[in-house]
C-alpha cells in the first residue's frame, strides 16, 4: 500500500509517497504556478508517473491547505466546506495552485483527509487563543515526523518565507506562534509602527505589508540565493540578516520553552525550513539557546503528513491531541 502526504507551502507544493514496508520517501515538487496552469487530471497523472502507482493502490492521502481554519479536526476530505478554511484573504500569496491539488485529490476517488491549522478553535493552550490563527497544517505535518521519530517534547521552529515555532507536550500541540506575530522571516514578517502607518495612508494593503517585511527587503536582498552568496562574501547587511532572523527565531523558541514549562517540561528543539539549511543560522540559534538542535528538511511537511496517513488507514483515532474523523 502507498500512503502519500501533500505539503501547501509558500513556493510549492511538496508530495510524499511512503510504501508498506519501506522507510525511504518518493518525493514530487511542483510549483505552485505550475500547478495552477494544471487540470485535476493532470495532477493525479503526475503523481501515478512519479510514485509508479495507479490512484487504486494509494490507500490514503493527507492534504495540507492554506491556513486551515475553517476546521479543528483531522477531516474526510469529502466532509470539509471552503476547503477547510475560513476564506483565502488575508496574509499570504494566492496563485491557485493549491486549490487546483485539493480540489483534484477531493475528485480523485482516493480516500483522503485534511489537516486543520491551530487557530482559536482549536484544542490547545487557552492562552494562545487571543490571536486568531496560530500555525498553518503543514507545520503539524513537520511536527508529526519529528514526532514519528520518537519525539514527545519539543519545539518546532519553521524558518523560511517567514519563521512559525509550535510546542508539543507529551505528544500534544499546545500552542504556537503564528508569523504575523512575532519573529520575522525571509520575506514575511509581523507590522510595526512603519508598516501600520503605510497601511494607514493607503499605501499599501495589510497583506502586501505583511509579505514585504522580512530581511530581505530590510538588507536589499533579491532571494534566498542572492542573500546566502553575499554572506560568504562577508557583507555586512548580509550577515546582519542572518543574525536577525537567528535571534528571533532563538526568542521565539525560547518562548514556547516558557510554555512548555507549564506542562512540564523542557522541549527538545526542531528547526526545519530553508533558513535551517544555512548552517550559520543554525549555529547562531544553537548559541542563543546553549542547546543543540535537530535540523529537519523541507520536505518534513508532506514525509510527515504520509506518515499520518499511513497510521490514520491503520486506525489512528488521535494524531497530536487533534481528533481524526474518518470512517475507516
Amino acid at each position: 500500500m502507498i500512503y502519500v502526504g501533500v505539503d501547501h507551502g509558500t513556493t510549492a507544493m511538496r508530495f510524499a509517497a511512503l510504501f508498506e514496508g519501506t522507510y525511504e520517501p518518493v518525493k514530487l515538487e511542483i510549483l505552485r504556478t505550475d500547478a495552477a496552469a494544471m487540470s485535476g487530471e493532470q495532477i493525479i497523472a503526475a503523481l501515478e508517473e512519479n510514485f509508479g502507482v495507479g490512484r487504486t493502490e494509494i490507500e490514503m492521502i493527507a492534504v495540507t491547505y492554506s491556513m486551515g481554519d475553517g476546521i479543528t479536526a483531522i477531516e474526510d476530505i469529502h466532509a470539509v466546506q471552503h476547503r477547510g478554511v475560513q476564506s483565502i484573504e488575508g496574509a499570504g500569496q494566492k496563485t491557485g495552485g493549491g486549490s487546483k491539488v485539493f480540489d483534484a485529490i477531493q475528485n480523485s476517488g482516493i480516500p483522503a483527509v485534511v489537516i486543520p491549522g491551530i487557530h482559536e478553535g482549536s484544542n490547545t493552550d487557552p492562552r494562545m487563543n487571543i490571536f486568531s490563527h496560530s500555525t498553518s497544517p503543514e507545520k503539524i505535518g513537520i511536527a508529526y515526523h519529528a514526532f514519528c521519530k520518537g519525539f514527545q517534547d519539543f519545539v518546532l521552529s519553521d524558518i523560511s518565507s517567514n519563521t512559525v515555532t509550535l510546542g508539543v507536550a507529551k505528544g500534544r500541540i499546545i500552542g504556537a506562534i503564528d508569523a504575523c506575530i512575532f519573529a520575522p522571516g525571509l520575506r514575511h514578517g509581523p507590522l510595526d509602527v512603519r508598516a501600520i502607518r503605510d497601511v494607514d495612508q493607503d499605501k499599501k494593503s495589510a497583506n502586501e505589508a505583511f509579505t514585504d517585511t522580512g530581511v530581505l527587503k530590510r538588507a536589499g536582498y533579491a532571494d534566498r540565493y542572492e542573500l546566502i552568496d553575499a554572506a560568504g562574501r562577508k557583507e555586512p547587511q548580509a550577515l546582519l540578516a542572518l543574525d536577525t532572523l537567528a535571534l528571533f527565531a532563538a526568542m521565539e523558541i525560547a518562548s514556547i520553552q516558557i510554555l512548555l514549562k507549564d506542562y512540564g517540561v523542557h522541549g527538545d528543539v526542531f528547526v526545519e525550513g530553508s533558513v535551517a539549511e544555512i548552517p550559520y543560522v543554525v549555529e547562531k540559534i544553537e548559541h542563543h539557546l546553549g542547546m543543540q538542535s535537530h535540523v529537519l528538511d523541507r520536505w518534513s511537511a508532506a514525509i510527515g503528513c504520509a506518515e499520518m496517513a499511513r497510521d490514520i488507514a491503520k486506525g489512528a483515532r488521535e494524531i497530536l491531541g487533534l481528533q481524526v474523523k474518518f470512517a475507516l
